[in-house]
């Protein structure tokens, strides 16, 4: 169906939307692309994209303007609490063959995925009611306007509403952790991706280039905490290593539950989910954006390699339900690792860490 002129709306202009709408153009759609924010400046947070987002990228056609961005990591290197060595992981071999991984501001990815999707967006354009019609979908947006596409994408996160408005899913289920982010300018020498890792919790330092780290910890919880930055300082004061450094500079820090979406399908009619949408996880492998770059590389083939829509979209989920069925499993069973009591979890990680952190992305390594 590639060039055809088939009328597709993607709802969501994050990284999930950009990507799907870059890899639409790419296969010769125009397609729209709605969100119900206004635009402007999003928290600034860092993001690390493994060796299977930049093969994404590459696809993509995006890698040139993505590498001058932050910076390459070649290394995680795992610690206990008290900064005593645990074990690595060299992403050099792990990810030969496939790409380099590379750590930088969400903001920098965003704004090349927007270029890249051609630019327009229309914003504060809500979707309020979808329908489900004999090969199109009816869209009203809250401003009373009314469109009817060939073709709904709803890639508008975890919470989405793409979801709720085709009956495809309720709301996302917290995993149990209250995640804390922020971005350091000047922070200490940080030049490898290094986590510290204690009871139920972790800190985790990522160099993103122009001397910034990018900060993420969480902890066992299902409740923000009213003084997200008190709290964190409450929370790893005991932490060796660059830790103490890093919390004494810090002067804010952005909160959040994490949420988890598991579906029993991923489209409905004309209507598909894509990225957090369908299949969020905890971050714990740092797979979000690289899951989402690889959707919309997935889809933009099935579209033009299928006669129909539908054949499209079935085609679609079966390639893309193993990837991400392994994505979650493994993110549960190395939070389950991190939550075994350090006496017994970190004799087990300086013998065999390496091996066993490496192995969560076996299935990544191979083609889409």
């Amino acid at each position: 169906m590639g060039g055809s002129p088939l009328r597709i709306l993607v709802v969501g202009a994050g990284i999930a939307g950009l990507a799907v709408a870059r890899a639409l153009r790419l296969a010769g759609f125009r397609p729209d692309v709605t969100d119900k924010l206004p635009p402007g400046e999003s928290t600034e947070t860092g993001l690390y994209l493994p060796g299977n987002a930049a093969r994404a990228l590459h696809r993509l056609d995006l890698h040139d303007p993505v590498r001058p961005l932050g910076q390459v990591i070649h290394r995680q290197h795992f610690f206990d609490a008290a900064g005593a060595h645990l074990c690595e992981v060299d992403l050099d071999t792990l990810w030969a063959g496939v790409g380099e991984c590379r750590a930088l501001p969400r903001a920098d990815l965003h704004r090349v995925l927007l270029s890249g999707a051609g630019g327009a967006v229309r914003h504060g354009a809500e979707v309020r009611t979808l329908e489900l019609l004999p090969g199109a979908v009816g869209v009203t947006f809250t401003d009373g306007t009314t469109t009817e596409y060939d073709l709904v994408i709803g890639a508008d996160g975890p919470r989405s509403s793409v979801r709720a408005l085709a009956a495809l899913g309720g709301p996302p289920r917290p995993v149990g952790q209250v995640v804390y982010r922020a971005v350091l300018r000047d922070g200490p020498p940080v030049t490898e991706w290094t986590a510290l890792l204690g009871q139920r919790s972790g800190f985790l330092m990522v160099p993103i280039g122009a001397g910034r780290l990018h900060l993420y910890a969480d902890e066992a919880g299902t409740e923000e905490p009213a003084e997200p930055l008190a709290r964190l300082r409450e929370l790893f004061a005991d932490y060796r290593g660059p830790v103490p450094e890093v919390l004494a500079a810090l002067d804010e820090v952005h909160v959040g539950i994490t949420d988890e979406v598991e579906l029993g399908r991923w489209h409905r009619g004309r209507v598909l989910l894509v990225g957090d949408a369908a299949h969020a996880t905890a971050p714990t492998l740092s797979q979000g954006a690289a899951m989402a770059l690889e959707d919309a590389v997935v889809l933009a083939e099935s579209l033009r390699a299928a006669n129909s829509v539908d054949a499209a979209l079935v085609a679609y989920e079966s390639r893309r339900r193993p990837r991400t069925r392994w994505v979650r499993d493994r993110t549960r069973d190395r939070n389950r690792t991190r939550d075994v009591p350090p006496a017994l979890r970190d004799p087990l990680l300086r013998g065999r860490g390496g091996r066993i952190f490496g192995e969560h992305y076996r299935l990544l390594l191979g083609p889409l």
